[in-house]
């Protein structure tokens, strides 16, 4: 469903085998969430809170893990204050991603009156001394945005993926994010063609979701640890320009207000 661009690039292709009934479910899911996201943000959002909210109450599992995490990033909070902080977690993520289909759907720049940057002065001075950036971006639910958003500036974004199971979302989600976030490459091709376009000029927007090993890794102040990696053949210590930063990507649910942060990172890597 992907072909060729360059040496670099993959684009998203229509295949005529989406338009089969076993897709049709698919398909109306697209359409409901564009729908969805046509909405007034006052409207959909506190539907949208709730929903999320009573989700996050059935998904054990998944609480269970986010419980253990929060233990870990904030020792200092009560289990009270804990618990709060996944509620809200949870009610932000419906929003979150409808938030991203809006962007795909409309002028961006319409959005931005909604969205506080935080260390935006930082990212500013970058773009002002053409520096060569690397974001190390924590998962979240809406860790596209940020991306979107600058690349909607004007900044070329360079960005890894892994592809959706079900090919029709992984053609309209990628269609998007390339429409909005400049050159994407397949985390299966590995770090090169990521890299050679950070090295052409594009900002790289790299999600470290596996744990490689120390020496293999650049790690970033997040919380209460360092975080952050990259794959063991083609080491982000060697290989990727100076400087680094961490990029957090948030939404307050209450009042539907995006937040994206962008912070320097403290330089250590793992092995030195």
């Amino acid at each position: 469903m992907e072909t060729k661009k360059n040496n670099i690039e993959f684009i998203p292709k229509f295949e005529k085998s989406f338009l089969l009934p076993r897709y049709w479910g698919a398909w109306l899911g697209v359409f409901a969430f564009a729908g969805i996201a046509l909405t007034p943000p006052s409207f959909r959002d506190p539907l949208l809170g709730k929903l999320g909210r009573l989700v996050g109450r059935l998904a054990k599992s998944s609480r269970r893990r986010a419980q253990i995490n929060l233990l870990y990033c904030f020792p200092e909070k009560s289990e009270y204050e804990r618990e709060a902080i996944i509620d809200a977690m949870y009610a932000s993520a419906p929003q979150a991603m409808v938030m991203m289909a809006e962007l795909g759907l409309r002028d961006p720049q319409k959005i931005l009156a909604r969205v506080d940057w935080q260390g935006k002065a930082i990212i500013d001075e970058m773009q002002r001394n053409n520096e060569k950036v690397i974001f190390l971006v924590p998962h979240a639910w809406g860790v596209d945005i940020p991306a979107m958003l600058m690349a909607s500036g004007g900044q070329k974004m360079a960005a890894m993926f892994h592809n959706q199971g079900n090919p029709v979302f992984d053609y309209v989600w990628n269609t998007v994010r390339r429409r909005l976030a400049g050159v994407c490459t397949r985390a299966t091709m590995g770090f090169k063609p990521f890299i050679q376009s950070v090295r052409q000029g594009y900002w790289g927007y790299y999600l470290p979701d596996q744990d490689h090993g120390a020496e293999h890794s650049e790690f970033c102040g997040f919380l209460c640890h360092l975080q952050g990696h990259a794959a063991g053949d083609w080491p982000l210590n060697e290989s990727m320009p100076r400087p680094r930063r961490t990029a957090v990507p948030g939404l307050r649910w209450q009042d539907a207000s995006p937040d994206g942060a962008g912070a320097p990172a403290d330089g250590r890597s793992a092995g030195r």
